[in-house]
């Protein structure tokens, strides 16, 4: 392959690349959650760059609000609190809609760029959602690995 045609596929790649990011997906229409009858107002993310975001630089959740990540796979997601101002619960979701680990209060960790200064929390499970809401919300609420998560 001659120069020129190696940059062209590897242009082809960058820009088919740059698309996958910001190419608006289809419209997601959870408006809200609902676990052991408690419902939680959701925003809902899907695209890498709204999940790399998430609740970052937030100072306020409102109480009964949150954030689900919608994955297109069903993995070990870690998840960091890197420029996360608040407390949270991370509940991880199966597939089943049926929660297979949850992380509270996780607390904020403000250390800007440096990732490693920042504990990554992995859950036990392969799960393909996650649930961010305020800290110490699943305790207040009785929610606990198995609970049915319906949306």
């Amino acid at each position: 392959m001659q120069t020129s045609q190696i940059f062209f596929v590897v242009l082809a790649f960058s820009v088919l690349g740059i698309i996958y990011i910001f190419y608006p997906r289809k419209s997601i229409n959870i408006r809200s959650v609902d676990i052991n009858g408690k419902k939680v107002g959701v925003e809902v993310v899907t695209t890498p760059t709204s999940m790399a975001k998430g609740l970052m630089f937030r100072k306020h959740l409102a109480e009964n609000s949150g954030m689900l990540f919608i994955f297109g796979n069903s993995a070990k997601h870690s998840f960091w609190m890197a420029n996360t101002l608040i407390p949270l619960d991370i509940i991880w979701i199966g597939n089943d809609k049926k929660i297979v680990d949850i992380k509270e209060n996780a607390p904020p960790c403000t250390a800007s760029v440096i990732r490693s200064f920042c504990t990554s929390y992995i859950p036990q499970e392969k799960a393909n959602y996650v649930l961010e809401v305020n800290g110490s919300w699943c305790a207040k609420n009785g929610v606990k690995i198995g609970d049915s998560v319906l949306f």
